[in-house]
């Protein structure tokens, strides 16, 4: 388990423009190490460019980063060392076999060469490739591509992976495999960057989220604390008869709620704060609620409110067996 006090990366007024169009406009992150921490935003907002700066591929026009504890600008070398990179478009050789793909990245990584073959071979076992490893990767369905492609990653044992969209194109079922991944990733202690268009791959993933558009960062926050950004949530109360759902609504103000269902709506933004003024009010008046539940905005709301467009459609539903 890797531990580190310092942010696993952090980075101040970061710009970039290719000619006149401004891609990132002054991006501020700080990602805490053992986090997983997503860039959400559309085709065209800056998410692969950041992933690319971040990972010395190309240079900033402005800005600070440091990744890893290493200054981007002053020591890419060392930044190098400690990151893997998995992105949209494979790397990997398809003249070689899965096998040989590894042992070439155990090569590029100066590893010894029985670490090498003994790394290569751990990692196929535990991507499930062992059967395919002497094999060509043109022959592999897509979420075995990508298997390998992240197989090819943590050759160098990374303690920061940049996972730029790194589900797309796949099925629904490689999808929740590679998701499975990233969560074991995570529990070893890596710092996961994951750039995504796809508002349920962010919030079954990631700790934090930063909504991108048009290079700039228009939220942060955890999936919860976006979604109380977004009017509409309410506390759905239920009451064991219509009288008890009369004097909830007197005490609450509201209008008279529904006495088929005896459930009662009252507008929250979803805070533990909100919720115990609610039960607070209730008790006061010796109102006894049978359950409640919380209901608040989802990540597509969020995206449409700050960014005034729709995210990605989501892939197809796997069909049910």
């Amino acid at each position: 388990m890797r531990t580190s006090t310092q942010p696993a990366i952090a980075v101040t007024g970061l710009r970039k423009s290719f000619g006149d169009t401004v891609v990132l406009d002054g991006v501020d992150l700080t990602v805490e190490p053992g986090t997983i921490f997503s860039l959400l935003g559309p085709n065209g907002a800056g998410k692969t460019t950041t992933v690319n700066i971040l990972s010395t591929l190309i240079e900033a026009d402005a800005g600070t980063a440091r990744v890893a504890g290493h200054d981007l600008s002053r020591d890419a070398d060392a930044v190098r060392r400690s990151i893997g990179v998995t992105g949209q478009f494979s790397a990997i050789d398809n003249l070689l076999t899965g096998r040989e793909n590894l042992l070439l990245m155990a090569d590029l990584h100066h590893l010894p060469g029985a670490e090498g073959r003994r790394r290569a071979d751990a990692l196929l076992e535990r991507f499930d490739l062992a059967s395919v490893a002497a094999t060509t990767p043109a022959t592999y369905s897509g979420g075995m591509r990508r298997k390998l492609d992240l197989a090819m990653t943590l050759v160098g044992d990374p303690s920061v992976i940049f996972l730029d969209e790194p589900t797309t194109g796949l099925d629904p079922r490689s999808r929740r495999t590679m998701w499975d991944i990233i969560r074991d990733l995570l529990a070893e202690g890596v710092t996961l960057l994951l750039t995504t268009q796809y508002l349920e791959e962010a919030d079954q993933l990631a700790d934090r989220i930063a909504v991108l558009d048009h290079g700039k960062l228009v939220a942060e926050g955890t999936a919860d604390e976006l979604k109380r950004l977004v009017p509409g949530g309410h506390l759905r109360l239920s009451f064991a008869d219509p009288a008890t759902l009369g004097r909830a609504a007197t005490a609450l103000g509201e209008p008279a709620g529904d006495e088929e269902s005896l459930t009662l709506q009252v507008p929250t933004d979803g805070s533990a704060g909100s919720l115990r003024a609610v039960l607070n009010r209730l008790d006061d008046a010796a109102v006894d609620v049978a359950s409640l539940s919380v209901h608040t905005p989802d990540l597509d709301d969020v995206f449409l409110t700050l960014t005034g467009h729709a995210a990605a459609p989501e892939p197809a539903k796997e069909p049910a067996p």
